[in-house]
């Protein structure tokens, strides 16, 4: 009875998000009511220690918001110091129209998402396209980055969370993640891109004078700290330290450049700079929306409901075919529910030793987020920073090509799969 009052709930907020523009009810506001509602549900159930239960979700809720708000701090300092502004300039410069625009934004991040995190990736890209794009080139420039940025994740062993959760557990090497990941998330990148460029217009965009202009060294030194910060998670997960305490280190160092620059270089750009101001900056509404989205998802889990659907899909006792179409049922379901306990839970109820299946799953979990704006934290993220970008327009601008990929994704694995 509690499983069913909960998917009640979870199903309605889930409707209200996606008619957020009709309803006029912030999706923010009704996230942390469905969270919260679902997290009082576990109250009925008796076999749940409640407060053992919200302490382990709250760490893992803790630990994204600080990455977020990091994050976004962080892109807030390139802003004020023009520097997405310079890179449009630079690109206006060499005569790139909008469709040329929107491929290599597109390509860089599937790239970078590989080097660094699709989630850092999103929030970077996003901001650099909010420059490049205006009204519907945008929505579909952001659409792809989301797109993108998970394809990319997906065939790096440190490009998404659940990669790294297979990695670590030793599911597949660096190599065969690499090696066996790589054309499955080309092919769907290459798909999306063939069905969503023709839908770029050329329009014309005017650019002011200022955006041209250089940086002195100084300001250069803050820029160049500020990317490096970003490197810094991928640092500390080799080392084994949460990702969050990297952007922490970054920010804080360049807080203390700039606030040394005020003394000794007073730029106007560095005497106007204002981490205080930059962090208030911060989109938390976009912030309770991720929280809201994750409390849910975690009270769901410690009801079984996740653990019940894995052994719905996978069985038993599962043979290569079932754990293979169980995996490419994983990534379609991660598109409504969080792929980090999908992942978990595989883990535990999967015994294959077959490393190319686990590829699979990393590849299915990692990209099927993206059938689904809230299906991903590169989404989720998106959707916030892009008001534009809500449940119905990603669903009518990117869910078909995003399913087309993801299903070209699943056929490039196979047919690598019988060959090698």
């Amino acid at each position: 009875m509690v499983v069913t009052f909960a998917l009640l709930i979870f199903a309605l907020g889930y409707l209200a998000i996606t008619l957020e523009h009709k309803i006029h009810i912030n999706k923010s506001a009704v996230a942390l009511f469905v969270g919260t509602s679902l997290w009082l549900m576990l109250l009925f159930d008796q076999s749940i220690h409640i407060e053992e239960a919200i302490g382990e979700s709250a760490i893992e809720i803790f630990e994204i918001v600080i990455f977020l708000l990091a994050a976004m701090s962080l892109v807030e300092v390139l802003v004020h110091y023009k520097f997405f502004d310079i890179v449009r300039g630079k690109i206006h410069a060499i005569g790139l129209g909008e469709r040329k625009q929107y491929l290599l934004v597109a390509v860089i991040a599937f790239f970078l998402s590989a080097i660094i995190d699709n989630l850092t990736t999103t929030i970077v890209m996003t901001q650099i396209s909010r420059r490049f794009f205006q009204k519907d080139n945008l929505l579909i420039a952001v659409a792809t980055i989301v797109i993108s940025a998970n394809a990319g994740g997906a065939f790096s062993p440190i490009g998404d969370v659940t990669t790294i959760m297979l990695w670590l557990a030793g599911k597949f090497g660096t190599g065969e993640i690499m090696l066996q990941g790589f054309l499955p998330s080309v092919a769907l990148l290459v798909t999306v891109l063939f069905l969503l460029y023709p839908k770029v217009k050329e329009i014309p965009f005017e650019i002011e004078s200022e955006i041209v202009t250089k940086l002195s060294r100084s300001e250069k030194i803050v820029v160049v700290l500020t990317f490096a910060s970003f490197s810094l998670p991928l640092i500390m997960g080799l080392v084994s330290v949460p990702p969050y305490v990297g952007l922490l280190i970054g920010l804080s160092v360049v807080w203390i450049v700039v606030d040394l620059f005020k003394k000794f270089r007073p730029r106007q750009t560095h005497l106007e700079a204002s981490i205080e101001e930059f962090i208030q900056k911060t989109d938390i509404a976009s912030l309770m929306f991720f929280v809201g989205i994750l409390m849910a998802v975690s009270a769901l889990s410690h009801l079984g409901l996740l653990d019940s659907l894995s052994h719905m899909i996978y069985g038993t006792s599962p043979s290569d075919i079932q754990v293979i179409f169980g995996n490419i049922g994983m990534g379609a379901i991660s598109a409504i529910l969080d792929n980090v306990p999908l992942t978990a839970i595989a883990i535990e109820v999967l015994h294959v030793s077959n490393s190319s299946l686990w590829v699979l799953l990393a590849l299915a979990v990692g990209t099927g987020g993206s059938l689904l704006i809230v299906g991903s934290a590169a989404g989720v993220v998106a959707m916030g920073m892009v008001k534009e970008l809500n449940f119905g327009n990603y669903l009518r601008i990117a869910a078909l090509p995003a399913l087309v990929g993801y299903l070209a994704a699943m056929l490039v694995w196979y047919v690598q799969f019988l060959i090698f």
